[in-house]
């Protein structure tokens, strides 16, 4: 029993370090490897953008069923500022996306 406590550390301890090795990979620069999991941040923003878009296209959607032309202006304001908001985010690469 002793002589499989020694080799099942002995396996930990390699693991341990394959997992440090593979950490310090996802730190590289995601441009060299566009697969590389999003950080927190990038993850938020793209739901952010993800979330203005949906917004645009429900909007979008309202406005083809309006008829009254005041309901049609404040639709057409409110997707002229989600337009605006979306062209100053940038598209973080989605690793899925690339699949």
């Amino acid at each position: 029993m002793q002589d499989k406590i020694p080799q099942m550390a002995r396996g930990w301890e390699s693991k341990s370090v394959e997992q440090q090795q593979s950490e310090m990979t996802h730190f590289t620069d995601r441009t060299n490897n566009p697969r590389l999991p999003l950080s927190l941040q990038e993850q938020q923003h793209n739901r952010k953008r993800d979330g203005l878009l949906l917004s645009r296209q429900r909007l979008a959607q309202q406005l083809k069923a309006a008829a009254n032309p005041r309901h049609r202006q404040m639709l057409e304001q409110a997707i002229t500022e989600l337009d605006r908001q979306l062209s100053s985010l940038k598209v973080v690469a989605d690793p899925t996306s690339l699949k």
